[in-house]
């Protein structure tokens, strides 16, 4: 969770994860849509072709959301996919 960085407008996780090429980026990209959709939880991403950035925003709607022990748990299990 330690590279994860929290925003506090608008209220988020940011994390940018980087490979060593396109095979491996692209190999985490499916890993982590398969997570989300076991999850169903789907995180903001967008990519290139050795990084990807997350944006996880509360999973609570509303105005006032803080982020929860529950979204930082799912940080974390994205992070082991990253491993």
């Amino acid at each position: 969770m330690d590279q994860w960085h929290e925003r506090k407008r608008p209220v988020c996780l940011e994390r940018r994860f980087e490979f060593d090429s396109y095979s491996a980026t692209r190999d985490f990209l499916d890993r982590l849509g398969d997570f989300s959709e076991a999850k169903q939880r789907f995180p903001d991403i967008s990519f290139g072709r050795t990084y990807v950035n997350i944006t996880l925003r509360p999973d609570a709607e509303g105005n006032d959301s803080q982020l929860s022990d529950v979204d930082r748990c799912f940080a974390s299990e994205i992070d082991a996919l990253f491993s």
